[in-house]
């Protein structure tokens, strides 16, 4: 059921900015007017349930994968792929990771993209939903730190971006974890 006023082409120019970061959202936002597309905003997992409760089917989603707290954007993108299957929906995160990355995929987004990711960067990725046979295939030295990154994020993704849990099963204290997540960040 569409809004009162919505047609379906409207529906496809429809792009939903899942971000809790007020100024990146509203950057987003106002980018995306600026070519033709009619945004709506969510901050949560709950926005986002009230947006599609009254009726909203966005074609496109950005989606910021750590939002509030220690909630997952993760949750939001099987929301969106499990209301319209056809939704476009790329994931924007600061703390990328291979882990988290397939597990985006496996939800529902088309594509991930390490912040910070600009307009036109967001758009060749809606632009691009088939894989590339053709990717060229580098070795890859994987350094100590780089495994024990990606391990944290596998299992972060596993406990839903729950901070003490992850800690937990990786047997080490949470402030030791919390720090190891702040000086790796991606800005």
């Amino acid at each position: 059921m569409a809004p009162p006023n919505e047609t379906a082409a409207d529906a496809r120019r429809l792009l939903l900015v899942v971000e809790d970061d007020e100024s990146l959202s509203h950057s987003l936002a106002r980018s995306f007017e600026r070519r033709g597309y009619r945004v709506l905003r969510a901050d949560s997992l709950e926005s986002v349930e009230t947006l599609l409760a009254q009726g909203h089917v966005p074609g496109y989603a950005v989606v910021d994968l750590k939002l509030q707290g220690e909630a997952s954007g993760l949750a939001c993108v099987r929301r969106l792929h499990a209301h319209a299957p056809g939704m476009l929906i790329v994931v924007l995160t600061g703390f990328a990771s291979i882990a988290t990355a397939v597990e985006a995929v496996k939800l529902g987004a088309c594509h991930y993209l390490a912040k910070p990711s600009n307009t036109d960067d967001i758009e060749r990725a809606f632009a691009r939903t088939e894989g590339d046979v053709e990717a060229a295939l580098a070795p890859r030295q994987a350094s100590i730190k780089t495994l024990e990154w990606e391990r944290i994020h596998e299992v972060l993704a596993a406990t839903n971006f729950n901070i003490s849990e992850t800690a937990r099963r990786l047997g080490m204290h949470r402030r030791t974890l919390a720090r190891k997540l702040e000086k790796r960040q991606i800005r």
